[in-house]
């Protein structure tokens, strides 16, 4: 699978995302078409230390068992230690040269606000930008200023062919808006990690809208 593919639904999620168990929340969504994990424990109640490790090794499994790529949240030193398949910064993290420098060949995703984020992300190395937030969300306390759909019209009337993955306050009823944007697939979080059963209509609603747009 390319990576604009695996970036069709993308499930990013810590445990206090979940009200039940996070594999089993996982496992129901890579059942239900996850084409990407991101494991974000940041915040309030996140886990850290040996059981941060421990949870993130038993969701890479999970991945791994589903042929899902495994991305790590801005801990590159974390990524590297369980050979994740890539890391995602953003642009208070540490810069993207220096994490593709020590990452290597492994994807790199980069948020972008804007389109010159995007191209600076792009000149850096970054293999995708998450853009965002599409929507209002209450799932990122540092959450900026909603930019809608639009900010991803504009970066690819700039000339930005990176595939692009939209985030924030995505669920089912709006994903299409965001694909007939010119993304290339949907970051989510709590509206899989609070209702896993919904991923299969979620993943059909992406696939439905590439198929329109061709």
């Amino acid at each position: 699978m390319n990576l604009r593919d695996s970036l069709k639904l993308y499930l990013v999620m810590g445990s206090k995302d979940c009200e039940t168990s996070s594999a089993r929340v996982l496992e129901e969504a890579l059942s239900g078409g996850v084409t990407m994990f991101q494991f974000r424990e940041k915040g309030i109640r996140c886990l850290k230390g040996k059981p941060m490790i421990e949870l993130a090794l038993e969701l890479q499994q999970l991945c791994q068992r589903h042929s899902v790529p495994f991305i790590i949240n801005d801990d590159v030193e974390l990524a590297l230690s369980l050979n994740a398949d890539g890391v995602h910064i953003g642009q208070e993290d540490e810069s993207i040269g220096v994490v593709r420098k020590k990452i290597g060949d492994k994807i790199l995703g980069v948020s972008a606000h804007n389109v010159r984020e995007a191209k600076l992300a792009l000149e850096s190395g970054a293999d995708y930008l998450g853009v965002g937030p599409m929507f209002h969300t209450t799932t990122k306390d540092d959450c900026r200023i909603v930019q809608g759909p639009k900010v991803i019209e504009s970066m690819r009337a700039e000339g930005i062919r990176l595939p692009l993955v939209g985030i924030g306050g995505i669920h089912y009823g709006n994903v299409q808006e965001i694909m007939e944007a010119g993304a290339d697939g949907v970051a989510i979080i709590s509206a899989i990690s609070k209702q896993p059963e919904q991923t299969h209509k979620i993943f059909q609603n992406v696939q439905n809208s590439l198929l329109q747009s061709m």
